[in-house]
């Protein structure tokens, strides 16, 4: 009987060993092949634009975050409570991507911003979303900086239950990730580069998280030597906010460098933040849901413009799939829009409400005038 205890702890220890093994094994691994960007780095400026940019000329621009392909109304998602992994078939990958881009068409704006664009991931099928996108809007000049690259995140099945989490990754986990943000422009631009973000993680977290960045494209205003500066963006969400509060601050001191040169600049996408003054009874946070950060607008430059709309939420919570859902009692965030300098003259700013049926952002436009 003694004996047969022994044998029984043996092989508890054995079998625990090699857990411990395999996921030392699995974060050396990750840890070796983590990405590990530049401070800043110059980006590829792929395709051509034909427009010219000039004073007092009416511009457009929009923002969204298309959740790459696969956050659609029938998804929710486990880091947001939810509890999907892997949110979208294949075919319906392509179906919001090809509905976002009609979409998009039909606003025909000047300049596009978007985040959460995938080149090769494992949760929209290896689709490369870039190379889509580009295509569909072949009349305009293009670039595209990666802000998650992981050869295989093991989260969330290393999480709850680390020997499906190893072992059987296609089921549990996130699994290959390359993704980032994308501008797209019909005016050509002389540069882009990537920035990089401060990183509130810390090693071995670190090593499977995004490494956001800011996209900043350079154009020149025709007749002038100033340049419009385009600043895309995808802030912290999952943090505990000391990392929204050193991006934004990052950014802050790029925008009011930029303003300070007299050039135009206009900085906009995901900021997982609500800018200061906007109306904060229009989408109110629901108890137990994710709390979106604040971005204070007085710590800005004085003259500094902050657009949001608030008739229509541009983001929805992904605690639960939202079709089929009690709207009444959703949560919904107004966390997407536009930070812009003093000479940019602000004609409108309108979130569209497309029932977050392709992605779970909605679209801001914002039309504007270079003063």
């Amino acid at each position: 009987m003694k004996q047969t205890i022994l044998n029984i702890l043996k092989w508890i220890g054995i079998i625990l060993a090699a857990i411990v093994g395999c996921m030392i094994l699995l974060i050396l691994v990750l840890t070796i092949f983590e990405f590990r960007p530049k401070a800043t780095q110059d980006i590829a400026l792929k395709g051509n634009g034909t427009k010219a940019i000039e004073q007092n000329q009416p511009l457009s621009i929009a923002t969204w975050n298309v959740g790459y392909g696969a956050l659609g109304d029938n998804a929710d998602f486990f880091m947001d409570g939810g509890t999907m992994v892997n949110t979208a078939s294949k075919n319906r990958v392509k179906q919001n991507v090809s509905d976002i881009s009609a979409k998009l068409k039909e606003f025909n704006p000047d300049f596009i911003f978007m985040q959460e664009v995938d080149t090769k991931a494992k949760r929209s099928h290896r689709i490369n979303e870039v190379k889509s996108f580009a295509q569909d809007f072949s009349d305009y000049q293009n670039s595209f900086a990666y802000n998650f690259r992981v050869i295989w995140s093991p989260v969330p099945g290393l999480i709850y239950a680390p020997l499906p989490g190893i072992f059987m990754g296609n089921a549990a986990t996130m699994g290959k990730v390359n993704c980032g943000i994308m501008t797209l422009s019909k005016a050509d631009a002389n540069s882009s580069t990537r920035i990089q973000l401060p990183c509130p993680f810390t090693w071995p977290l670190r090593v499977v998280n995004l490494k956001r960045c800011l996209m900043v494209n350079r154009i020149p205003v025709a007749n002038t030597d100033k340049e419009l500066v385009l600043v895309n963006l995808h802030l912290e969400a999952y943090d505990s906010g000391e990392g929204k509060i050193a991006q934004t601050r990052m950014l802050r001191e790029i925008f009011d460098s930029e303003v300070a040169k007299g050039n135009y600049v206009i900085a906009g996408g995901d900021f997982n933040q609500t800018f200061s003054n906007v109306d904060k009874n229009a989408y109110p946070v629901l108890e137990g849901k994710w709390a979106p950060g604040i971005i204070d607008v007085s710590d800005f430059s004085e003259g500094t413009q902050f657009a949001m709309d608030s008739s229509n939420p541009s983001c929805r919570s992904l605690d639960q799939v939202l079709a089929g859902a009690d709207l009444e009692n959703f949560q919904f965030y107004i966390i997407d829009g536009f930070i812009v300098s003093p000479n940019v003259k602000i004609n409108s700013v309108k979130t569209n409400n497309m029932g977050f049926v392709s992605t779970d952002h909605n679209p801001v436009v914002m039309n504007f005038t270079l003063k």
